[in-house]
């Protein structure tokens, strides 16, 4: 495809004048002529023309006037006048009006018009181009800002509240309304509750909601910790001698600066970094390992405990000082054995997430298997039944999972007495009551167990704990134990009867 020759306008009164310009530029230029201004505008209103050569003495409007209009309306062309006089007055006023590029004085030599149309072609070319991304960069930036809150959006709602999966009537709804308000105040908070609870969850939720958003969130456990790796982790350290390293380490304190940093177990730290960190909580300030001088951040802390940390200050086994300036807020995160209408929910989303990370497609959990699920007291909380829900999904042989799956000690729980979790029978061993209505205790988590996980085939369960089928049928009616509807579909335990 050929490329399109720029386009030059040549103004001038002189016939001869405009021929031999003509002729000088127009192997390497398309090159209108125009006799006066009227002509001259006429070209550049159907022209898309990048460089006006015009002479000064003109019937009319003079070459200055002409290139005026020209650069208020036309401002990317470049205007070069030609002139046969050498006016000051002229020049001036040519310089200051029309905002010539150039002048050019006749008689004018063809290789100095040529250059100069190429130089002013350059320069148009240059200004067009400078224009464009200007443009662009105006609208990169504001693309980049729409997406950059676009962003910010989806990690509030993906990482915030929005993600700490509950039940319309849940009891973290009151945890989360007042972890909230407390994500808006920049201060310290201690969010304390049994391990596995998702106190790390909601911290996360906290950063997002809050003021520093757009900064980063650093996560920590302190737990089983060597005091000098803790502190090089925490607040650096310095390449030398000391501490070993062949170059600086920079700490959690100093990567984040004008974030969030959360940190978990810190009842486990020594009194030294208790005192370390009371001066990083109070002050700011922190040397970091084998340096000298002192650092300072701007870190929001938010604590993560599984201990009453007003228990360990009271018994003197964390320094009052450290906890005082940590505790502006607590916030207690609930068991998810008191919160027994969210077990459903978590259930069913560990599962369809496991599901889809390790390809394997389910329909979900049957109502039975949620109900021995909602059952059971969960002393791991939602890592525990996580990690059952898992599981459940590699044993699995059909899309729907059933309770069959569930693990024995789960199923064993009894439901009268929810809570009851793998040390039931030791609490019946050493509880009180006859020792027939202790056995009996046993004997019913037993039968209730076995029947589940071999989905009630009265026939196996029999043969497995050693029964005749009356004797089963008998021990099932005296404890109560009813076998789950399966409407539409004969039971096992029909077709093996």
């Amino acid at each position: 495809m050929a490329q399109t020759l720029p386009t030059i306008l040549l103004v001038d009164d002189e016939e001869h004048s405009l021929s031999a310009m003509r002729m000088a530029l127009e192997d390497d230029f398309d090159c209108l002529t125009a006799k006066g201004a009227d002509e001259a505008r006429a070209f550049m209103e159907e022209h898309d023309v990048q460089v006006v050569f015009c002479d000064q003495r003109m019937p009319g409007k003079t070459g200055v006037e002409f290139l005026s209009e020209v650069r208020a309306t036309w401002p990317d062309t470049v205007r070069i006048i030609i002139t046969g006089y050498t006016e000051t007055t002229d020049m001036i006023d040519a310089i200051n009006e029309a905002g010539i590029y150039q002048f050019l004085t006749k008689p004018w030599h063809p290789d100095q018009l040529m250059m100069a149309a190429k130089n002013a072609v350059d320069l148009f070319r240059l200004t067009r181009d400078h224009d464009r991304m200007s443009l662009e960069m105006r609208y990169l930036s504001k693309s980049v800002e729409v997406k950059l809150e676009a962003q910010r959006k989806a990690l509030r709602e993906g990482m915030g509240f929005e993600s700490v999966l509950r039940s319309a009537n849940s009891p973290m709804n009151a945890v989360i309304e007042q972890a909230r308000q407390f994500a808006t105040f920049d201060v310290p908070v201690i969010l304390s509750g049994e391990a596995g609870t998702g106190k790390r969850t909601l911290a996360r939720a906290m950063h997002y909601a809050s003021l520093r958003s757009d900064k980063p969130f650093f996560e920590f456990d302190c737990t089983a910790v060597d005091d000098d790796i803790l502190e090089m982790e925490l607040f650096g350290a310095r390449r030398g001698a000391n501490t070993g390293l062949p170059t600086n380490k920079a700490g959690l304190f100093q990567k984040a600066d004008r974030g969030t940093l959360y940190l978990s177990g810190i009842e486990a730290l020594s009194p030294r970094l208790q005192l370390l960190l009371l001066r990083a909580a109070r002050d700011g300030a922190f040397r970091p390992l084998g340096g000298h001088e002192m650092m300072r951040s701007n870190v929001r802390l938010l604590i993560g405990t599984h201990r009453d940390l007003r228990l360990e200050v009271s018994e003197g086994r964390f320094n009052p000082e450290t906890y005082y300036s940590l505790a502006r807020t607590t916030l207690c995160v609930p068991p998810l054995r008191e919160r027994r209408e969210d077990i459903g929910i978590l259930a069913q989303t560990y599962l369809f997430e496991a599901a889809e990370e390790h390809g394997k497609p389910v329909k979900g959990l049957s109502d039975d298997a949620l109900q021995f699920l909602s059952d059971y007291d969960w002393p791991g909380n939602m890592r525990e039944l996580e990690n059952e829900v898992v599981r459940m999904l590699i044993f699995s042989q059909d899309a729907l999972l059933g309770p069959e799956l569930i693990s024995r000690h789960i199923l064993q729980a009894t439901p009268e007495k929810r809570g009851v979790s793998e040390t039931a029978v030791d609490q019946v061993l050493i509880g009180t009551g006859t020792l027939k209505d202790r056995v009996e205790q046993i004997e019913m988590r037993i039968l209730r167990e076995t029947l589940t996980r071999l989905k009630w085939n009265k026939s196996r369960a029999a043969n497995e704990l050693g029964l005749s089928r009356v004797g089963l049928r008998a021990k099932i009616e005296r404890y109560g134990l009813i076998e789950p509807a399966r409407s539409g579909v004969r039971s096992q335990s029909d077709e093996e009867e």
